[in-house]
């Protein structure tokens, strides 16, 4: 909520600063909002989160998500996501590790019985903060996100209007910020969603493998994915 707050305040000094057309933010908000909605990994493990375990997991998931996504904002701010475009060493480390990640997140789901769909609240409340950290873990090692803030914030830098860095900061936490008005009701239709399916033990079961499925894919195709 901090993050989302601070983002807010560096959008008005920008604005005040900076002399931004409304076509310039008409287009960067189209953009945000279009790849906010586009399914990811991300996307994949909120949803996930929340129908196994509920809105507070959902939410914690969310949050990590955005954790790892605002990691990725601070490097491209800095320069540091050039290095992982540049060096084929240092791509294929945070790829190979965030891909194994994934499917040992998605090998987890297929060897469950569906257990996660009748688990207690009070054992649900007590992972939250793993949770958390799981959704840092997905969003951060997937340099395929590095790659893209480098290739699209840099688009929105307009020229003499302020340094790079602080117009790359300020792009990608909007980013960020569009999230947080899309992902939230997402996060509660799953949610009721996953209240109909804890009835019913095999279809948590089946859900459990489907998910499973879909977290193995999406680490084969990061491991096969180039620069």
């Amino acid at each position: 909520m901090c993050a989302v707050l601070l983002s807010l305040w560096l959008f008005y000094w920008e604005l005040e600063m900076f002399d931004y057309t409304i076509l310039h933010w008409m287009t960067f908000l189209s953009a945000a909002v279009l790849l906010n909605l586009s399914p990811g990994p991300d996307i994949a493990f909120i949803l996930g989160q929340t129908l196994r375990n509920g809105r507070r997991q959902g939410f914690a998931a969310m949050f990590g998500a955005w954790t790892g996504a605002g990691l990725h904002v601070v490097m491209a701010a800095v320069g540091l996501s050039a290095i992982l475009a540049a060096s084929a060493l240092a791509f294929s480390i945070v790829k190979w590790l965030g891909a194994a990640y994934l499917i040992w997140l998605g090998i987890k789901m297929l060897l469950s019985r569906g257990d996660s769909f009748v688990t207690s609240e009070s054992l649900n409340n007590q992972s939250q903060h793993s949770v958390y950290w799981q959704g840092v873990l997905v969003s951060a090692l997937n340099p395929k996100v590095a790659i893209f803030f480098l290739a699209f914030l840099p688009q929105f830098v307009v020229e003499g209007a302020g340094s790079s860095g602080a117009q790359l900061f300020l792009h990608g936490s909007l980013i960020i910020v569009v999230a947080a008005f899309i992902e939230p009701p997402l996060v509660l239709a799953g949610a009721r969603l996953g209240s109909f399916l804890k009835k019913n033990r095999q279809v948590g079961l089946w859900l459990d493998r489907g998910l499973g499925a879909l977290f193995v894919t999406l680490g084969v195709r990061l491991a096969a994915s180039t620069r």
